[in-house]
């Protein structure tokens, strides 16, 4: 029996026999007001209505469909979905589609939880930014691959890259965006394969050293990290124990991105950077 079918006053069969709308509520746990609402709404009409005194009487086959109204409820469907699901002549595609909405609240709310997580663990921590889940844009950038010696050689070869980008009139993007990928897998304390990139507003011609690609949107777990780059450890303890213990996996290179440095900053406990991880929920 469908949900909103109308229902003719019989006698007889048990299952058609007429119930007076207190013993009806009764019978599902439920008030009369309630029974009086749905009516007004349309969800569910009354099997006889006494011409004389305008008495309400429903049949046991009404059963299913308070039980079927009550379960929408609890599914979170409001009034006005149960309405349109009244009208829909899809019902399963109507179904499917308010699970993907409850779905989507809920990666919605466990995002929101897992910045409350991130906070949480900073207390922990000597860091002064908790890990954050953010959307870094797609970006086009002037990159250079190269294999230094040490990590202080950094210094040196982000120079020697800028110079080659302003030769091929390369014009950095604002908010300017630079950052570093390690291309090797583990941590090796020396003869390291980088490719630091620049954000640009366009693509120019490649040269031996500088060469032009678009990195796609990602999903990154971020989190900043204050002072010395030999301090990094610290920062990435956290951000990988966050990722871990939220049900995220890691899905791409890791960036590190440098906002201040020593290019613009005199103190090293003044440097800004953020470590930028690519994510996606474990399966």
């Amino acid at each position: 029996m469908k949900m909103y079918e109308k229902h003719e006053c019989k006698t007889g069969k048990s299952a058609n026999r007429l119930y007076k709308i207190g013993m009806f509520a009764a019978m599902n746990h439920i008030t009369v007001k309630t029974l009086r609402f749905y009516e007004e709404q349309g969800l569910l009409m009354p099997a006889y209505v006494d011409g004389e005194n305008g008495y309400r009487y429903y049949t046991m086959n009404q059963m299913s469909d308070i039980h079927r109204i009550t379960a929408l409820k609890q599914a979170g469907f409001t009034l006005e979905e149960m309405k349109r699901l009244k009208d829909n002549n899809n019902e399963r595609k109507f179904l499917i589609k308010k699970k993907y909405d409850l779905l989507a609240q809920i990666a919605e709310l466990t995002r929101m939880i897992a910045v409350i997580d991130g906070y949480l663990l900073n207390e922990d921590s000597t860091l002064e930014t908790p890990v954050l889940i953010k959307t870094v844009p797609a970006v086009t950038v002037a990159a250079s691959r190269r294999r230094i010696h040490t990590y202080d050689d950094l210094f040196r070869f982000m120079p020697e890259m800028g110079a080659e980008m302003e030769r091929l009139g390369c014009e950095c993007a604002l908010p300017e965006y630079c950052f570093t990928h390690y291309l090797e897998p583990g941590y090796k304390e020396e003869d390291i394969l980088i490719e630091t990139c620049e954000a640009v507003t366009e693509k120019k011609e490649d040269s031996e050293w500088v060469q032009f690609r678009e990195f796609p949107e990602i999903e990154a777990a971020c989190i900043y990290h204050k002072g010395s780059y030999n301090d990094f450890s610290k920062s990435y303890a956290v951000l990988l124990r966050y990722i871990e213990e939220n049900g995220y996996e890691i899905c791409g290179n890791i960036r590190e991105s440098y906002i201040d440095g020593v290019w613009n900053k005199e103190r090293e406990e003044d440097w800004l950077s953020e470590i930028q991880i690519p994510i996606i929920l474990k399966n």
